[in-house]
């Protein structure tokens, strides 16, 4: 009896510790995703809808589940000052991850598709983290989006079936793969902004997992 109530008592503290260890996501537990403003007025609208026009017109007929390259291929990705209006975003050579995803998201929601505001915590090293951070502050841009060698980086979760999403990096202009290997630009934690009913209460599925929406799932 000593024996197993000890067993039982040293996994109890084992769990209280790993509950207690931090994680990735903890450090932007609260931050909103990324929204472009609108001065209300000519300056953003007709700015929007260029955006908006010339993702059909770079769609050219193809599948509207395609990813918009064209986004990558026209906006650098690079430090940018928030908060951030339209009619600012369409002017600026270099736009970081927020911007590159809040584009997106308009442009899949144009198409008529339903996509989802996305957070991604991403593991990369020190020494890369302390150069972007020494490239943000010369721009003196907020580095908030830094932390060791993890990141915060914002994507689009874009809905493919019932409940199956595929997540669209703008920034990088490609599908993030489901399946993650660990290493160097590798998933730690994901969030989907989504309604709570999402895949029926089970979430959403991203392969062959299942996200939760609206909270950090941790990969």
């Amino acid at each position: 009896m000593y024996l197993a109530e000890a067993d039982k008592e040293i996994g109890a503290v084992a769990q209280d510790k790993a509950a207690a260890k931090p994680r990735p996501s903890d450090r932007w537990q609260d931050f909103p995703y990324s929204i472009l403003s609108h001065h209300g007025r000519a300056c953003c609208e007709v700015a929007r809808e260029w955006v908006l026009a010339m993702d059909f017109a770079q769609l050219n007929g193809a599948d509207r589940l395609s990813g918009p390259r064209w986004l990558r291929q026209k906006y650098e990705w690079g430090p940018s000052p928030w908060p951030m209006h339209w009619c600012e975003a369409v002017t600026r050579k270099t736009i970081d991850c927020g911007a590159h995803a809040a584009l997106a998201h308009a442009a899949f929601g144009a198409r008529g598709l339903t996509a989802y505001p996305t957070q991604l915590v991403q593991v990369y090293s020190e020494d890369a983290t302390e150069q972007w951070r020494g490239k943000w502050a010369r721009d003196d841009v907020s580095c908030h989006w830094l932390d060791g060698a993890h990141i915060y980086h914002e994507a689009t979760a874009l809905l493919v079936g019932d409940d199956e999403v595929k997540i669209w990096d703008a920034s990088a202009g490609s599908w993030i793969p489901p399946r993650q290997a660990g290493g160097y630009g590798s998933l730690a934690a994901i969030r989907i902004f989504a309604p709570e009913s999402s895949g029926g209460g089970d979430g959403l599925r991203w392969g062959e997992r299942r996200l939760k929406p609206n909270l950090w799932n941790q990969i």
